[in-house]
């Protein structure tokens, strides 16, 4: 089990980093980011890309219970791949329990079919309020027997408190899981936390396996929204993209920002500027969004920098706001309600209780001022709600699993703003090429996109060892013989 002393410590990379030929698993996730498995199941977005890493297809069973935050303080609750409820908080933190059984299923099935199963821990092992019940962390050690490798974050300071008191807090049966420790995102001469590794092995007994340095990009989906609250690297492209409070799939960004992108997140009107490309992007609770969206001035001037001319994409819940009406009198997100949208794609949306969770592929059917027509795409599709377009051209043409050709999305007039409802867009090299230089013309700036390795573990994996001794990894947690 890799575990952390708190959210976005790096579980996700470190477990991603070991990919050997394994299986990943988390018990409970709780998430915005998610991913379609090949069978049409939904799972957290780390979790996809630790078995890409591993070089396995994506289950249900690698993370058996997701939950995704909604409205009020109500979360989905997303069991074995498909959304069951919605609930209250407290109703779900009262009730958990039920659900232990499916995480020992899952982890049985895992356990069955792979040699090694890496176990990634929720954010903090050592939140004792919430120990009874447990499904991610503690109780999933014991119940696998897992040798834990417990990790920290250097950046946010206090590293040694957050170790040495993580450890204080666990029960002495389960501190003696504790294999080996992890100091993550040091900045600088590594040499000069050498004391400081010495001070650690000799105040918690336990070997520090590694000190890794700071990476800005290992290609590993962020699973917390913690993760954008790091400033951009400097680009000649710049692509600004609303930040609501329930974003979702903001990892769809994340390849234009590794092909050279400035990918900024922005949650003030004055801060929007006038960026070279404007994206709405997912979100878990569309029309909440869309009203926060407006009474912050953002909305305002999203009408404004399109009037200017500014190019516009919106995925799945941005699509949604962009278009002419939301209609949810069915109640699906929350109180029933009908809304306008932005008015900048001639289409209307009504929600839907069943989520749609499809792997799609596909090609662009209508030529626009971003991106070039009949070029491939791929990727899935996540959410509820269906939407119809009055007069537009479709974004796409998508070949569903049941063999069905389908449209997707719109395209406006000008060509200027697009709409699609196809997550992991950007993932395919053309498209995003495509898109990145035709902002460059725009722009009138030289701009030569970079491409992804045709491995692209390869430098997350290059990086964990050159920072860890793998083979002392693997004996400190009784894994010698597979090495």
């Amino acid at each position: 089990m890799v575990a952390g002393t708190a959210s976005d410590v790096g579980k996700s990379v470190i477990a991603t980093a070991e990919g050997w030929r394994v299986a990943p698993f988390k018990a409970q996730n709780m998430s915005l980011n998610a991913a379609v498995t090949p069978d049409g199941r939904e799972i957290g977005r780390a979790q996809a890309a630790q078995a890409e890493a591993c070089g396995i297809a994506p289950t249900a069973e690698m993370n058996p219970v997701l939950v995704k935050p909604e409205a009020e303080g109500r979360s989905q609750i997303v069991v074995l791949g498909r959304a069951t409820r919605s609930v209250e908080a407290r109703r779900f933190w009262r009730d958990r329990s039920a659900l232990w059984p499916v995480v020992t299923t899952a982890l049985r099935s895992l356990r069955r079919s792979y040699e090694v199963v890496v176990i990634e821990g929720a954010g903090s092992i050592a939140e004792v309020n919430l120990w009874p019940g447990d499904l991610a962390n503690l109780r999933v050690a014991r119940a696998a027997d897992a040798r834990i490798l417990l990790v920290g974050d250097i950046e946010r300071g206090g590293v040694f408190a957050q170790l040495l008191g993580t450890l204080d807090l666990l029960p002495a049966r389960e501190r003696a899981r504790v294999r080996g420790l992890l100091v993550n995102r040091f900045r600088g001469d590594t040499s000069l936390f050498d004391a400081g590794m010495r001070f650690l092995r000799r105040a918690s007994g336990i070997p520090v396996l590694g000190l890794l340095p700071h990476a800005e990009d290992l290609g590993v989906p962020a699973e917390d929204s913690l993760a954008l609250e790091r400033p951009p690297s400097a680009a000649a492209i710049d692509i600004a993209v609303v930040r609501y409070p329930r974003i979702s799939n903001f990892d769809d960004l994340e390849p234009r920002a590794a092909a050279g992108a400035a990918v900024r997140y922005v949650r003030k009107a004055a801060a929007l500027g006038v960026p070279d490309l404007l994206v709405l992007p997912g979100t878990k609770s569309t029309i909440d969004d869309l009203e926060w969206v407006r009474a912050s001035g953002i909305g305002a001037r999203i009408v404004a920098l399109a009037d200017a001319g500014v190019p516009i994409v919106g995925i799945c819940g941005g699509l949604q706001m962009l278009g002419t009406a939301l209609d949810d009198r069915a109640a699906v997100e929350g109180p029933s309600r009908r809304v306008r949208g932005f008015g900048l794609l001639p289409v209307r949306t009504r929600f839907a209780a069943r989520k749609r969770t499809v792997p799609v592929t596909g090609s662009v059917a209508a030529s626009s001022a971003l991106i070039e027509r009949s070029l491939a795409i791929s990727g899935y599709e996540l959410h509820m709600g269906r939407t119809d377009r009055d007069g537009c051209l479709p974004f796409a043409m998508l070949r569903h699993p049941d063999g069905r050709d389908v449209p997707d999305g719109a395209v406006s007039a000008d060509g200027r703003i697009v709409g699609t409802y196809v997550h992991g867009l950007f993932e395919t090299a053309p498209l995003r090429t495509s898109l990145l230089r035709a902002l460059a013309r725009r722009k009138g700036v030289a701009f030569a996109p970079q491409e992804a390795p045709a491995d692209r573990y390869a430098a997350l994996s290059a990086w964990f060892r050159a920072a860890v001794d793998v083979g002392r990894l693997l004996r400190a947690v009784d894994l010698e013989r597979h090495g």
